[in-house]
């Protein structure tokens, strides 16, 4: 913190002024922002079907594989927002990181488009053989793969940063144009689903996988020439080094000084220089990890700089840069209660897909595509939350006097808690399709898997829909509440961790997947996930999960008592204007 380089800065009156693009940029930022969207996860959300039909992938492998794929591309994030924040800035990272999104989806599709790269395709009667992909395919596929987690890593955690650079925070209608973008933002990720897993995963599916993957690779082309075409307009802020040397040095300083004893007054008696130009607010010592306070213990062999700053930063630390790396370590407990909900979550993305494809998907002579029944999560969380921003926020807002209704940490459990009976609801379903299909006549033989129940797929639709309830609460709330609480020069950070989640997520879901699987297999009950459904116990599974989440309830009401919020009433002048701006494009998130 004492070194300037490891500070974001707010200009000064001496700093050339820059002209921001404000809403001129808007048309090509957000444009981008569509068809990168739109690309990306027009290829992401029927990778599980093209897995197991076009690479005679078993369900388990794939799910697997992406389960890997998912975690991998979601902790990279941690890797690019630490990339762009100390060295290439925001523009480089997003531009070599499009390009390698563009690269990824090209290559993916040429396996669909060449038969050379993809294995040949599987009798359609049961008990036919299927051929497996050879070492090369595979290293083609996989370097897609590679290509799309370099992509994801640089955009993901830059993309709504830079949309806000394009604004000036300093005027009101800058301050105006970043809420208009957060709105748009969110809008854009929402309606680029909602396309890719009902009309792309359509054309995938009952079309053509040539054509249905390449369209996202279309997508990501206009996405590049839209993002590049602005390149004279943009405001590029240039790197200014990473938070991540500050909490370095924390802990560093708090190992060598461990022995010292803190003293008894140390509001008073601790370091506490703060840069004048420093963004972030001004921190109140806290008695939470009180062993880091010891980095602010000033010592004899201590020196400090005419300007106030310490000599030697890897000898002491102010108390500033002690509480914001507090603040990063109160988010982890909470961190980690996200990761068993999203685990929760990945079932309606994942399992859902096998289920339905063994259920009757028909509606009005029309076959409803398996990976396209996510879109009713979609559509919950669409139509809920205009619902509960403008008329159930205000209400709450009149009985509770909270700026929120409720607040945070209450809008993130109430989410949990609705996943545990969207998973509740999942086992019954299943119980239920599956008797179905054990007992009554089957509607015909889905190929690779099994025969199909005569239950609609439309039972489906309660337990996606309580997911998208649970995501509008949950996922939203996770956004702000990182948002809020990590340090103002770690916002990209903050997206980053909030991506390193579901990251998590996806490993863990993985290797439990792998664990029942496997320790199911032999037992009396029979494999709870084999190939088809109906010879499994699908339903027990979604019981264990629901059983996780009851227990992972109730580590997050022990974690939200012990949570202190970060206060930021003391902020110095420097911050005032950030701050402000903070306030109101909060409310955005929600």
């Amino acid at each position: 913190m004492e070194n300037q380089k490891d500070e974001q800065r707010v200009p000064d009156d001496n700093e050339p002024q820059l002209n921001y693009p404000g809403v001129k940029s808007m048309p090509l930022i957000i444009g981008n922002e569509t068809f990168e969207k739109l690309g990306a996860i027009g290829t992401l959300s029927n990778l599980l079907v093209y897995l197991t039909t076009v690479f005679n992938m078993k369900s388990i492998t794939a799910t697997t594989l992406l389960n890997i794929f998912n975690g991998t591309t979601n902790f990279s994030t941690l890797i690019g927002a630490y990339l762009c924040d100390t060295y290439f800035g925001r523009y480089k990272t997003l531009g070599f990181a499009s390009i390698a999104s563009f690269a990824g989806l090209l290559l993916i599709d040429l396996t669909a488009v060449f038969k050379g790269l993809h294995p040949p395709e599987c009798g359609k009667k049961e008990g036919s053989h299927c051929t497996s992909a050879t070492p090369a395919q595979w290293l083609f596929l996989l370097t897609g793969f590679a290509l799309l987690i370099i992509g994801a890593a640089g955009i993901r955690p830059c993309n709504l940063a830079f949309g806000a650079d394009q604004f000036n925070p300093n005027t009101e209608s800058g301050k105006r144009g970043i809420n208009s973008f957060f709105n748009w933002y969110f809008f854009t990720l929402t309606f680029a689903q909602m396309v890719s897993v009902t009309l792309v995963v359509y054309v995938q599916s009952d079309v053509s996988w040539p054509i249905g993957l390449g369209i996202p690779a279309i997508f990501m082309f206009i996405s590049l020439v839209l993002f590049f075409g602005g390149t004279k307009m943009y405001v590029k802020v240039k790197p200014q080094g990473s938070p991540f040397t500050s909490m370095a040095r924390v802990v560093v300083v708090a190992v060598k000084k461990r022995r010292l004893k803190l003293p008894q007054q140390p509001w008073l008696s601790l370091f506490n220089y703060r840069p004048l130009k420093s963004i972030n607010s001004a921190l109140p010592h806290s008695n939470q990890f009180s062993f880091l306070n010891k980095a602010a213990i000033i010592t004899p062999e201590d020196k400090i700089n005419p300007d106030g700053s310490a000599s030697d930063p890897w000898k002491l630390c102010s108390i500033q840069q002690v509480e914001e790396l507090k603040c990063v370590l109160k988010v982890v407990p909470v961190w980690a209660a996200a990761i068993t909900y999203s685990i929760a979550m990945a079932q309606q993305t994942q399992y859902v897909v096998f289920q339905a494809l063994q259920s009757n998907r028909k509606l009005f002579n029309f076959q409803i595509p398996a990976a396209s029944y996510t879109v009713f999560t979609m559509i919950t969380l669409v139509i809920f939350v205009p619902i509960y921003d403008r008329i159930i926020v205000p209400q709450l807002r009149r009985m509770t006097g909270k700026e929120g209704g409720i607040s945070l940490l209450q809008r993130i459990g109430f989410g949990i808690s609705l996943t545990v009976l969207a998973s509740l609801v999942s086992a019954l379903v299943e119980g239920k399709r599956r008797n179905l299909a054990l007992t009554k006549p089957t509607l015909g033989y889905e190929p690779h898997r099994g025969e199909i129940s005569s239950m609609s797929a439309l039972w489906l639709v309660p337990q996606l829909s309580l997911a998208g309830f649970a995501e509008s609460f949950t996922s939203i709330g996770l956004v702000e509440f990182y948002y809020k609480q990590f340090p103002e020069n770690m916002r990209s950070v903050a997206g980053a961790f909030f991506f390193c989640g579901m990251a998590a997520s996806s490993y863990l879901n993985g290797f439990l997947v792998m664990i029942i699987h496997r320790t199911t297999e032999g037992a009396a009950t029979g494999n709870w996930l084999p190939e088809d459904l109906n010879k499994g116990r699908l339903d027990y599974f979604y019981f264990l999960i629901t059983t996780i989440g009851i227990l992972n309830l109730g580590y997050f009401l022990v974690i939200s008592r012990w949570y202190r919020y970060k206060d930021t009433s003391a902020v110095h002048n420097g911050g005032a204007a950030i701050l402000e701006m903070e306030k109101k494009s909060d409310k955005s998130l929600v």
